[in-house]
């Protein structure tokens, strides 16, 4: 029983941080319509920036915490005003989450060049030893804990009901559109949304740095529990954002302590799927009704289409380029970065074919690659199968596994199946970790041989090049053909409008599903082909991180294009190789071009190759003078 009481204290105090993370998330929906990723980032950013402040300068308690939330919230209003607000007016919401995504990716960059890739220990508010309540023993930085999360919701609670601020934040959740026309400046509460949000986030993260350590990458854990509490407990609920985190929070640590520690994030992940298909408003909430901002101004960017001369010369191009990089790149070490550069691109055609031309965002899209690779590499090593056939069993697998997700998902759009995606990759995150015994877990699995056919091996970088290149050129010109024919043409129909499409007679869930379908194919087969280059495996090569990278890569090269995917691929796999100086730097480069392009150059860099200058708009003299 005192076991049992314990695991429940601490499973609410666990809560407690989830609950924290989630009003944040909620607050900035209810206002703005959309859900900040980046919300993870200001919890890490927070708890670091008030560790320098009290360990380094010295600094008291109190002031150290004020100042790092005060920070925080003047960083979010920069990053609301310079990259949330004006994509309001631009993007779709799938384009919103990806970008606050991009957001997430450029200040895990930053916190990682600044305070390096060591995780830190904030020292406790008020010592180490614990304080004994009702006979359980807790630790005393709980208190400071709970003390937050009830000042934390008492304040949200007295300012959205007693002050003129409050009451527009309410009314920019209910209807943003009326409150514009009650002369309500919508985009000013939501840059205030951001900063309010963020203050919160960095509270969290200096509260919680006692009891847990904190890395540059932790920003991802805690906008995922944030956005399992909110979507457990209603999106756009205040109460629900509590009662989610809570039962998150009890229900991992009840997991961790009558099941296994390795296994609480995937029961986790589990629920968070289950609400999301079966109940996405939330177990504990209600629908909100409110018309989104962004759903107002959602407009699918046009598909960029090669065609004629022009098309039949870029094709030229890049099979003569392809051809002959491994001669003009010999001896420099990168033709080994162009084989995985050729992996990833294989992987991302077939995202473009589901992003760029079904429209439908994936941001768990690497959870394919991993069954891939695990189920081939595991056939291989322990198993002896040959590695084709390896590769043709994993890529079974796949579709099937693909299938079984695509059926589940396939009555949700825009927000709640991009964050279904997300859900099942971090689902195969957690498994691959969990099932240590099969899988290697974090150490990884080693000794997968290279790819042979029979008594042919591919063995070494150019040898790797051609296979991978070869593979990515076919898988390419069966694409080009399938995006010209009459399923590619009513996949950008569904694209466009989905309610029309459905009136035209296509069978939208169906054709989804088999873009679904074909863009895991497309993984599975880039993560076999990876498993054999590398010779290892380990779940962070394949996780949820890489997942955000290949979106990164779709965006910044180009959507529905397929083209993009090369450009975007190779570009971004190179760029740290070739200036090693900006190593470091991948990270934080990697999301602000995501964020950038998002903005600025929606096409992305195949978007360069059909630019066309506007033509210049007659002055009115010679309006006159015609």
């Amino acid at each position: 029983m005192q076991q049992a009481i314990e695991i429940l204290v601490g499973g609410l105090l666990s809560g407690a941080i989830y609950a924290l993370v989630a009003l944040g998330l909620t607050l900035v929906y209810r206002v703005a319509g959309i859900l900040n990723l980046a919300q993870g980032a200001f919890v890490v950013l927070g708890a670091l920036v008030f560790y320098s402040l009290e360990t380094s300068a010295g600094w008291p308690l109190v002031p150290a915490l004020v100042a790092a939330a005060l920070g925080v919230a003047a960083v979010a209003v920069v990053v609301a005003v310079v990259a949330v607000r004006p994509a309001l007016g631009r993007l779709s919401i799938g384009g919103i989450l990806i970008l606050t995504a991009g957001v997430l990716t450029f200040f895990q960059g930053v916190t990682l060049v600044i305070w390096g890739s060591n995780p830190y220990a904030v020292p406790a508010f008020s010592g180490e030893a614990p304080v004994l309540i009702l006979g359980v023993h807790v630790p005393t930085q709980g208190i400071w804990i709970v003390a937050a999360l009830a000042l934390s919701d008492l304040a949200l609670a007295l300012v959205l009901a007693r002050t003129t601020f409050g009451k527009a934040l309410r009314a920019c959740g209910e209807d943003p559109v009326a409150a514009s026309l009650m002369g309500i400046d919508v985009p000013r509460m939501t840059v205030l949304a951001f900063a309010v949000a963020a203050a919160l986030g960095a509270l969290a993260g200096a509260i919680v740095g006692p009891l847990t350590a904190l890395a540059f990458d932790t920003g991802s854990f805690f906008t995922n529990a944030g956005f399992i509490a909110v979507a457990l407990g209603g999106i756009g609920s205040f109460l629900g954002a509590i009662a989610g985190g809570l039962l998150l929070g009890v229900s991992e640590q009840l997991a961790a302590g009558y099941v296994s520690s390795l296994f609480s994030p995937t029961l986790a992940f589990v629920i968070l799927l289950a609400v999301l298909v079966l109940r996405p408003d939330g177990v504990l909430g209600a629908r909100v009704r409110r018309i989104d901002v962004a759903q107002a101004f959602e407009r699918p960017a046009p598909v960029l289409r090669f065609r004629g001369r022009g098309g039949l010369a870029v094709a030229a191009t890049i099979v003569v380029l392809v051809a002959i990089a491994p001669f003009l790149l010999a001896g420099t070490g990168l033709v080994a970065s162009l084989v995985i550069a050729g992996v990833f691109v294989l992987s991302l055609l077939g995202l473009d074919l589901l992003m760029g031309y079904a429209g439908q965002v994936s941001l768990g899209h690497a959870a394919f690659m991993a069954i891939g690779a695990y189920a081939t590499a595991l056939l291989v090593v322990r198993g002896g199968v040959p590695p084709l056939a390896a590769t043709a069993i994993g890529l079974v697998l796949t579709l099937v596994v693909a299938i079984g997700v695509s059926g589940v998902v396939a009555r949700l759009r825009g927000l709640y199946l991009a964050l279904a995606t997300l859900a099942f990759g971090l689902l195969v995150d957690s498994l691959l970790v969990g099932a240590a015994d099969q899988t290697g877990g974090p150490s990884g699995l080693t000794g997968i041989p290279s790819f042979s056919l029979g008594t042919l091996s591919v063995d070494g970088d150019v040898a790797d090049y051609y296979l991978v290149w070869i593979v990515v050129g076919v898988a390419a010109l069966l694409l080009v053909d399938l995006a010209r024919s009459d399923f590619g043409r009513a996949l950008q129909a569904i694209r466009a409008d989905q309610t029309a499409a459905r009136a035209l007679g296509i069978p939208v869930a169906r054709y989804k599903t088999y873009a679904f379908v074909i863009a895991a194919g497309c993984a599975s087969i880039a993560g076999s082909l990876y498993a054999f280059d590398f010779h290892y495996l380990a779940p962070d090569l394949v996780s949820t991180p890489r997942s955000l990278e290949l979106v990164t890569m779709l965006v910044v090269g180009g959507q529905g294009t397929l083209v993009g995917p090369l450009m975007g691929g190779v570009a971004l796999t190179l760029l740290p190789a070739v200036v090693q100086p900006l190593a470091a730097y991948k990270t934080v480069v990697e999301g602000a071009l995501l964020v950038a392009v998002l903005l600025y150059m929606p096409g992305g860099l195949a978007g360069l190759l059909t630019w066309r200058p506007r033509p210049r708009a007659a002055a009115p003299a010679e309006r006159r003078a015609t």
